[in-house]
Order: structure tokens, then sequence, then C-alpha cells
């Protein structure tokens, strides 16, 4: 431990496992650090901040607006909110409660997942479409784009697509038979990065609004992400995050981000309050994402590779365990290393991993295979020194094991 965690009696841990909230995301640069410190010493107006912010987005996006959240799911809150009320205040006053409303977001069935409880709760009731049989194994179908179509009707505010690799039908389908209804089409794709060509692909591809992480590859702060897509939604999403204790003759908000001559009055504090964005969040992500272009996929894919070939040499030698690099992320760019403990290791999976991360230094590792036998290692949260110490800790466990 050293510094401020010394002094609250908090462990530093290695972060095996990746930019996970439960462990309190990744590793900023220096850069973002120091521009964040920066921020923090002076006063602006917020709203000013937000509407530079949302420039930077919609550059890097190809949206027509954008707004730096406290995360990914904070940015679906908040664009669930958008699409319930436009830009109605009296809606907005109302939030949660969407009595005599469209408040239907339609949803595929396979694309359900714990961060959907964000668009719940910003009031929406959740339509399932689909019954997955290619994801169960009883067959090759999943929700089609009829499907869609049979569920948006006049109770419909929006349809949600979570985007990843496996997500049917297609992005472009769906946004299709939604806009046909005009109704928009909210795209969670919170972990979508890298590559940096998914920061545009979804709005090209029919999206009216896409959340991502702040915390995760683009290396901003973990309480950041990104809300981007249609200037009205994004205003409407805004008008529902920001301090809005304000005498409205008096308030001048910048017309990039809120057209005033478009509201018949301000709205009160929004149902998106408790998300808001400070002003060192919102300019340590637009540094880290000016980073994560700047940087590009290949060498940042050189980089986290060059962590897992240490990482790999380090486990070598290991009895009862063989240690492989692999391809991992939405397109093969985050390598991992694979610790496949035999039936005769002299530890299970489980074990290790428990034993590694109640040590010293605590050691966290990918879980999600454990059960399999094997110790899944992610390089993107580690120091140029880790891969050894890590190395060092699973050789000394296996010997006294």
């Amino acid at each position: 431990m050293t510094g401020v965690y010394e002094s609250l009696g908090v462990r530093t841990i290695i972060n095996a496992k990746g930019p996970s909230t439960r462990l309190s995301g990744g590793l900023m640069r220096p850069e973002v650090a120091a521009a964040i410190a920066e921020a923090s010493r002076a006063c602006v107006d917020i709203a000013e901040l937000q509407a530079a912010a949302g420039r930077a987005i919609a550059e890097a996006t190809g949206a027509e607006a954008g707004l730096v959240t406290s995360g990914a799911a904070a940015a679906l809150l908040l664009g669930t909110a958008a699409a319930l009320t436009g830009l109605d205040p009296a809606r907005m006053a109302r939030l949660p409660d969407t009595t005599g409303f469209a408040n239907e977001v339609v949803v595929a069935r396979s694309q359900r997942n714990q961060y959907d409880h964000a668009v719940r709760a910003a009031g929406a009731r959740l339509v399932e479409v689909g019954l997955p049989d290619r994801v169960s194994g009883a067959g090759v179908r999943d929700a089609e784009s009829w499907e869609y179509a049979a569920a948006i009707g006049e109770r419909t505010a929006a349809v949600l697509y979570v985007a990843q690799g496996e997500a049917r039908p297609a992005l472009a389908e769906v946004a299709r038979v939604a806009h046909a209804a005009r109704v928009p089409v909210i795209v969670d794709a919170a972990a979508q990065l890298p590559p940096a060509v998914n920061l545009r692909r979804f709005i090209a591809e029919g999206a009216d609004l896409v959340a991502y992480s702040g915390g995760k590859a683009i290396g901003g702060p973990q309480a950041s992400g990104i809300l981007c897509g249609r200037r009205d939604l994004v205003m409407a999403a805004a008008l529902q995050m920001l301090d809005m204790d304000v005498v409205f003759a008096q308030w001048s908000p910048p017309p990039s981000l809120i057209d005033k001559a478009r509201l018949v009055g301000a709205p009160p504090h929004g149902i998106g309050r408790p998300c808001k964005a400070g002003k060192e969040e919102i300019v340590g992500l637009v540094a880290a994402l000016r980073l994560f272009l700047a940087e590009g996929d290949a060498a940042r894919t050189r980089r986290w590779r060059g962590l897992a070939t240490d990482l790999v040499a380090a486990l070598r030698g290991l009895n009862g365990a063989s240690v492989s690099l692999r391809d991992a992320g939405v397109d093969g760019s985050v390598p991992m290393v694979e610790l496949a403990l035999a039936p005769d290791a002299p530890m299970t999976a489980l074990a290790l991993a428990t034993a590694l991360q109640d040590g010293e230094p605590s050691i966290h590792v990918d879980p999600h295979r454990l059960d399999a036998g094997v110790v899944l290692f992610g390089p993107t949260c580690l120091e140029p020194d880790a891969p050894a110490l890590i190395g060092r800790r699973v050789h000394a466990l296996f010997r006294t094991a």
C-alpha cells in the first residue's frame, strides 16, 4: 500500500481481470490524471463544459451530439428517459411515473441482462421478443425483425439493442423497422471498444442513441460514460441530468447542447440528477477519448500483447497446468492468458483464484471459466512489473499446495 490508499487502510491490488467496476476500473494514463487535476482547480459552467465535450464526442462518433455521463448504465437511464419524455418538461417532472404516455421498450429476449435495470429505472416497461433457440441449443433461431415490428405499437417509446458479436438480428434491420414506426433505437455498446471504429459504427447503422463506458478501453475516469446520438434526444437527456435550479429568464444554456427556444419552460431536477458528471469526469473523459483515438488499435494491441506474452513466460513450468495465449475482445484485439489446470494439479482453479485474491499483494483474476478448471488473466490493467510478480506467486502457491 502506498500514499492515499495506505492512509485509508485500503490495500491496492493487481488487477489481472480487466477494467471492471468491482475492481475500481483500470489505470488512467498520466495525461488523463493531469487533466483531471487541472480541471479540479477551477470552476466552470457545467452546461458550457458539457457542450464542449459534446462537440468532441460528436467529432469522434459521427453523432449529432454527445454528453458525458457518470457511466454507461447512467447513459442507458438518461437515454431511456429522453425517449420517454422528449422535450416535455411536465413528463420529465413525472418520471419514473409514466402513466398516460408511451413507456414500452422493445428488446430481444436473448439480449436481456442485469444492466437493463437502468432502462426500467427510468420508468420503462421492457417488452421481450424472440425465443433464443440458438443460445439455449434448442435450434438456430433468435429474434427476427418481423417480431420487433409486431411488438411495436402506440405504447412503444424505444427499442433497446445490446451490441455484441452474436446479437441477432442485425442492428440495421432493427433500426429500419423501428424508424418505420418513428421509434428511436437505443444501443448499449458499453463494452464494444476496441476497435475504435465502433465509436462510429452504431450511429452509422441507424442507432438514435449509443451508450459507451468511459472507464474501460477508453481509459477515462471509472465513473464516466458517453451518450451520443440525435441532438433532440441528447438535449432531453442533458435536461434530465443537469442542475436545473435556474431562473428561466436568466438561463442561457449553450445552444449546441440545449436549444432553449424549443422549451416551454425549465424542467425541474430530473430523474438523471443522481447521474451527474463533475468537471473532473468530463475533462478526464475527453482527454482519454483523444488519447484512445491517437494511440490506435494496432499500438494498443501490441502494448497489451507484450504484457500478456510476459505473463505466459512467467507461468510456464507449472506441474499439472498448461498456459496459452488467446485472442478475445470484440475484434480479437484483447489478448487473454489461459492457465488450464489438469485434474492432478495441486489445487483447483477456484482455490488458486481465491489464494491469489486473499494473498499479498492481492491479485484478482477473471473468474468466468473457473468451473472449467481455467484461470484467465487479462493484461489491460497491468503495470509492466506485474507479469513477473504474478508468475512468482502462482509458482509459490503450486509448490506449497
